[in-house]
């Protein structure tokens, strides 16, 4: 029964210094460096600008694989695999248009 008492009085008093530290807690600033590249201009810039940014800067995405072997297909399965495997929110829409863009300008 003693060690009932004494293992519920150690999870409050755990508890409450939990609470007390993240009332303690100050709000962290962070000043981002300011873009280094931009979306080259190119039909559907805004459809990529408006999806693509959520995770990725332009920075990344000119970072990705270049070449003949690396177009619509390539690009087919890495909005795809941003869908369906990480969650990006992209409307069935904006699918074709990205691609699309991405082929013709990377």
């Amino acid at each position: 029964m003693n060690r009932s008492i004494l293992l519920a009085a150690s999870v409050v008093v755990a508890l409450a210094g939990t609470s007390f530290a993240a009332a303690q807690a100050k709000p962290v600033k962070y000043t981002l460096p300011e873009e280094t590249a931009t979306f080259k201009p190119g039909t559907n810039r805004d459809v990529v600008m408006n999806n693509c940014t959520a995770c990725h800067s332009s920075d990344y995405v000119q970072t990705q694989p270049r070449g003949p072997k690396f177009k619509k297909d390539f690009w087919q399965a890495e909005v795809t695999k941003m869908i369906k495997v990480y969650g990006a929110p992209i409307g069935d829409a904006d699918v074709d248009k990205i691609v699309e863009y991405l082929t013709e300008n990377y």
